[in-house]
């Protein structure tokens, strides 16, 4: 098992990070909020877990070894594959799903773009005797920010992705400002703005106007 890579970020993408590892550059899948912390050019150290597949060998990063552990735990329920335990982790932080689970908030879950309320009511089962309590404040301010005071910190985390993928400070307003009716949106539906889907139309919108 590769338990984390430590080096300068030699690349970034929408979804993945390149970290050189003695002249190697590792290619690794990550949230929107573990790109938005990383720079190219800069040091570097993420927790990792290798899936293995009969056709390819995949690694997944995080910002440190507790979100690593959280999207291990999730993939032990039925019907979770790295993909959505990932997705999980994209829109919640690790404590804030502690929060949904032992709560039981369906609609946590299902703010989750995969996630409909037959699969949260059955992830809520699954989940409840594994993941545990919340380990400090932050779950409950994580299931909480989309309706806390001030500036929403989707746009915040949104914004510094795009200037860590190279768009320039005054792109990467104008995009979020673009897609922030989609955000309201599932703000008022869910309680929640899904950054990874947010991040992508962000994309397409920079894409257009190019």
């Amino acid at each position: 098992m590769i338990a984390f890579v430590s080096g300068p970020v030699a690349a970034l993408a929408p979804t993945t990070a390149v970290v050189e590892v003695g002249g190697v550059g590792m290619a690794v899948q990550c949230t929107p909020d573990t790109l938005a912390g990383l720079r190219v050019g800069e040091h570097a150290r993420l927790a990792t877990s290798l899936v293995v597949r009969e056709d390819s060998l995949t690694l997944y990063g995080f910002a440190d070894d507790d979100e690593r552990q959280v999207f291990e735990l999730l993939q032990t329920a039925s019907g979770v594959g790295p993909r959505l335990a990932q997705a999980m982790l994209g829109v919640h932080s690790p404590d804030a799903l502690r929060l949904a689970v032992s709560t039981g908030d369906e609609k946590a879950l299902t703010a989750v773009p995969g996630i409909g309320k037959k699969g949260a009511q059955k992830l809520l089962l699954e989940l409840k005797d594994k993941l545990g309590r919340p380990l400090g404040s932050s779950g409950l301010v994580g299931a909480q920010r989309a309706v806390a005071a001030g500036p929403a910190p989707w746009t915040e985390q949104l914004a510094a992705a795009l200037v860590g993928l190279g768009y320039a400070s005054r792109e990467a307003e104008e995009a979020v400002a673009a897609v922030t009716p989609q955000a309201e949106a599932a703000l008022a539906e869910t309680g929640s703005a899904p950054v990874p889907q947010l991040l992508r139309a962000a994309l397409q919108t920079l894409n257009r106007a190019r």
